[in-house]
């Protein structure tokens, strides 16, 4: 017996403002980095998901005092005491992260200066996840990993106090390699370098600092000089941009849509999907209206766009699209045309092998979608049609879960999702949110 879920189309257009939850990105790192800190921080604006908790709950076995509560609007708000100049207490278990590889490539690099011994591991989904691309960089700063040549967890990490810096130029684009190496070297002799193949996620660059941790930044650099103390900083989380995507392209393809998405993060290394949109002939736009420390934030505006037509998104934009490419890829599947997503091998390797998926899902309702080499091609089809009650597999994906929600509320037929709830990875309102545009 299937366990999917039935979703039903929007009856009527969207309109009006919508809000998402807190950044992911930013939510993990101001609960992390606040747990490395000396003193108490005050965050606001967490976005309450079970990946965030993760985070939550492993800086609290190793010794931080997490006190977050739900607020009215569903977000977490309060204080994190960190361990700050004691380092953090040999954890009594394992760390289990979840479903979250944020929460263990990072936790690789907080871990990384200490005598600590920690068992790193997550659920099944995460533990297929590659983590060699961490590892590495980490022992030649000194860190032991057990097995040594492990690309999956769980695996043992035994840190140390005598750290060296260094200067790493990474394999692949990854904010989440660029983090560990650079929340190590925090605490190591020297200045850590890393350079990176193509621009990636700068939230880390630009938060440390908020933490008195000076960096250098670079379009494809950063560094930092240690070793370095962090205290206790208060940070507000805006809007994730990867959430508003799901919205901003429901009322692309909804017609007589026009909505905004309010308080969202518009740091360029996270509005990709604005960019691709706008190439695709989409209308939307978005307007800064002010910053929380050096982190932009403002609207994105998006309405129906009956006219969208393929497009070629470059490899060294992929990093600033890859939680997005899911809900492109429904758009360009409307769109007149071929649309080229360059350099997206990097889909193999997320919650589940997210590039196939996305192939597996549009050949369910007739799209043509194939790969040459690491690119994805989609055929698209400005007069396509669903089939009532066609079942989709989200594969246990969040993003992919609601990719395929947007495509049948848009259809205007009802849709089977498998594993829909995994939604509450990210965006546990998804629904809601959508539902209370419909005017």
């Amino acid at each position: 017996m299937s366990d999917a879920a039935a979703i039903q189309p929007f009856a009527r257009p969207l309109s009006g403002d919508a809000r998402v939850p807190g950044d992911k990105s930013i939510s993990h790192r101001a609960v992390l980095f606040a747990a490395m800190a000396e003193g108490t921080s005050h965050l606001e604006g967490v976005l309450d998901s079970e990946d965030v908790r993760s985070s939550m709950k492993v800086v609290s076995q190793l010794g931080a005092q997490v006190n977050l509560e739900k607020g009215p609007d569903g977000s977490l708000s309060g204080t994190v005491t960190g361990w700050g100049a004691a380092g953090p207490v040999q954890p009594d278990g394992p760390l289990d992260c979840g479903n979250s590889g944020t929460t263990a490539r990072l936790l690789m690099g907080m871990l990384a200066p200490w005598e600590v011994e920690a068992v790193i591991t997550g659920d099944e989904s995460l533990c297929r996840r590659p983590m060699r691309r961490n590892t590495a960089p980490l022992m030649k700063m000194g860190v032991q990993f057990e097995p040594a040549e492990a690309d999956h967890l769980p695996i043992t990490e035994i840190g140390t106090p005598n750290l060296r810096a260094i200067t790493y130029d990474a394999p692949m684009a990854s904010a989440q390699l660029k983090t560990a190496v650079l929340l190590a070297g925090v605490r190591a002799q020297g200045t850590t370098t890393l350079n990176e193949p193509a621009p990636s996620r700068n939230h880390t660059e630009l938060m440390l600092p908020e933490f008195g941790v000076p960096t250098t930044a670079g379009t494809r650099v950063a560094t930092v000089t240690g070793p370095v103390l962090m205290h206790a900083s208060d940070i507000a989380v805006p809007g994730d941009p990867s959430s508003a995507a799901f919205l901003c392209a429901a009322a692309i393809l909804m017609r007589g849509s026009s909505i905004c998405v309010q308080d969202v993060s518009l740091n360029p290394a996270r509005t990709g999907f604005v960019r691709t949109l706008e190439r695709m002939g989409a209308k939307i736009e978005d307007a800064r209206t002010g910053a929380e420390g050096k982190e932009p934030y403002g609207s994105i505006c998006a309405s129906y766009s009956p006219s969208l037509h393929g497009c070629e998104v470059p490899a060294q934009h992929f990093a600033s699209i890859v939680d997005e490419v899911p809900i492109l890829a429904i758009v360009a599947a409307h769109a007149k045309g071929v649309t080229v997503f360059k350099g997206a091998g990097e889909l193999r390797v997320k919650e589940t092998d997210r590039l196939q998926a996305i192939m597996d899902g549009l050949e369910t309702i007739g799209v043509d979608a194939w790969e040459e080499g690491d690119n994805l091609y989609i055929e698209g089809d400005p007069d396509l049609t669903v089939a009532p009650d066609v079942e989709f597999d989200s594969r246990g994906d969040h993003r992919l879960a609601m990719t395929w929600a947007v495509l049948g509320m848009c259809a205007g037929v009802p849709v089977k999702i498998r594993g829909f709830e995994s939604i509450a990875i990210s965006f546990p309102g998804f629904l809601d949110a959508l539902r209370a545009l419909e005017a």
